[in-house]
């Protein structure tokens, strides 16, 4: 499914202009740094996104506010020392968990201990109500009052709102003295209209240090603060401009799938370890790709929401893996007569070296070792900087059939079982195609936030051997994005179906 070698393949859909185009100058905020600088990037950086910073003051200061809450309010909430403990060690999580519910952990520009009132006098009521409610049931005799549920519930919520409120301040102090790096993302005035927000207004601790263009034939009149920034058009220019300066957020001004420009950068952005807001400066747009926080917040006026990706699903992305190890070593162990017969074959055809192992970029972009069987005798380094090896004259016809059929990818079952790559997923690739189809297709390196598969979604529309790149990042970044179980087994069935159908080449 992967080649061993020949030319650059075609990069546009349908059209034939090589991958190997020149790179357009850049023009970074910062000059390069040494002659490295303008050499391609291997992938992504193996960085997550930190989406709970600064979560661990304001979980302390509603435990403080609950056991303080607990230690005065007079009467026991269940009779005997030891179960009062283990009562209010059971009230934090669900404190926790209540706040979580209503949004009081998320990420705020502007947050406000008094506009939070609410929400934690409600959230103080349910948790009072329901305690009072299972010492009733348990313990008739020390029930709670009226009065004494009234009061434990307005001491929590002043306590708690008084907490948060001085977390608040601390931050914003810290912001001013010590603000995090920002692009401001959009076409036109919209976008400098932001970035002279931020400058104007430090207490909300982002420095625009440019403007990423998503309409680069926009006018570009805006004056001021925002005038003086460096606006980036190219997808490249803001990919090193994020690293150069250690951009922490990217403030949008149009919603994310507003455009495929945009959306690339969301991607770029993510998995730069960026957090992302939504900014938008009519006040009307409205996101569907991503999970919007509420309630809103407001830069200067600005309706501004953080942008969260929607939920990683780990419980699922276990059952894929143990799918995964699951299917593929049942596989190896049933297909160990037709691994035999072929390596028999390779062996007798081509002589010694049966297995062919490569460099290959895997999640995150980090390298392994793929497996494969030998289908012709090649250099090492011609292998790894040559496309495809259809048509090849070295190629014996055992080595062909191997191709045609698909058998020779059977050795990745071991990877599988490995953990370097998954049943389903993009197709891994080599460094040297990686950093190049990276600089000329935006998509590209986004393909690397799912394990790399032995077939996947790009390989069942018939996007193998020299097609569209553009076209294999455009199928595997909806894969990654729409990602299901279920989806999984769809292809793997759908593969199943068509993999001893003979090919012209690999893919």
């Amino acid at each position: 499914m992967t080649m061993d070698s020949a030319h650059a393949p075609h990069s546009g859909r349908g059209g034939t202009q090589p991958a190997t185009a020149v790179r357009r100058s850049v023009t970074s905020i910062h000059p390069p740094r040494g002659p490295q600088a303008d050499q391609a990037r291997p992938a992504v950086r193996s960085q997550r996104v930190r989406r709970h910073d600064g979560v661990a003051p304001l979980l302390t200061a509603d435990a403080l506010a609950t056991v303080l809450t607990a230690a005065v309010v007079p009467g026991p909430v269940l009779p005997g020392e030891a179960a009062g403990s283990l009562a209010l060690l059971a009230a934090l999580p669900v404190v926790a968990a209540l706040h979580a519910q209503a949004g009081l952990y998320r990420p705020r520009l502007a947050p406000s201990a008094l506009l939070e009132l609410p929400a934690l006098a409600g959230r103080a009521a349910v948790l009072w109500c329901t305690a009072a409610a299972v010492v009733a049931a348990l313990e008739p005799g020390a029930a709670l009052g009226w009065s004494l549920l009234l009061t434990a519930v307005a001491l929590q919520t002043v306590l708690a709102c008084a907490g948060r409120g001085l977390v608040h301040q601390l931050r914003r102090r810290t912001a001013v003295r010590r603000p995090s790096s920002a692009l401001v993302v959009g076409p036109g005035a919209g976008a400098g209209a932001v970035a002279a927000a931020l400058h104007g207004h430090p207490q909300y601790g982002l420095r625009p240090v440019g403007l990423a263009d998503t309409a680069p034939a926009a006018a570009d009149g805006e004056g001021g603060a925002a005038g003086a920034l460096p606006r980036l058009s190219d997808h490249e220019d803001i990919r090193r401009a994020v690293i150069q300066n250690s951009v922490r957020h990217a403030v949008f001004t149009r919603p994310p799938e507003a455009d495929e420009r945009t959306a690339s950068l969301v991607r770029l952005f993510h998995d730069h370890g960026c957090r992302l807001w939504l900014a938008d400066p009519a006040g009307t747009a409205k996101v569907t790709g991503m999970r919007v926080a509420q309630p809103a917040d407001q830069l200067w006026g600005f309706a501004v929401q953080p942008l969260l990706p929607r939920p990683a699903r780990p419980v699922e992305r276990w059952v894929k893996r143990a799918i995964d190890s699951t299917l593929a070593a049942v596989a190896l162990v049933a297909a160990a007569p037709v691994l035999g017969v072929c390596a028999l074959a390779v062996r007798l055809s081509d002589g010694p070296g049966v297995i062919f192992r490569q460099e290959r970029v895997g999640l995150y972009g980090r390298p392994f070792t793929l497996l494969k069987f030998r289908t012709l005798r090649a250099d090492e380094h011609e292998s790894a900087t040559r496309w495809t090896v259809a048509g090849d004259n070295r190629m014996s016809p055992v080595g062909s059939f191997l191709r045609k059929s698909s058998l020779d990818e059977l050795p990745q079952l071991w990877n599988v079982v490995r953990g370097d790559m998954s049943l389903v997923g993009p197709r891994p690739e080599r460094p040297f195609f990686v950093a190049k189809f990276s600089s000329v297709h935006p998509g590209y390196e986004a393909r690397h936030r799912m394990p790399v598969g032995i077939t996947g979604l790009a390989q069942i529309n018939g996007l193998r051997g020299d097609t569209s790149i553009e076209d294999r990042a455009r199928f595997d970044n909806h894969y990654i994005d729409t990602w299901s179980l279920w989806q999984d087994l769809w292809i793997l069935a759908r593969t199943a179906a068509s993999f001893f159908r003979f090919r012209l080449g690999g893919s």
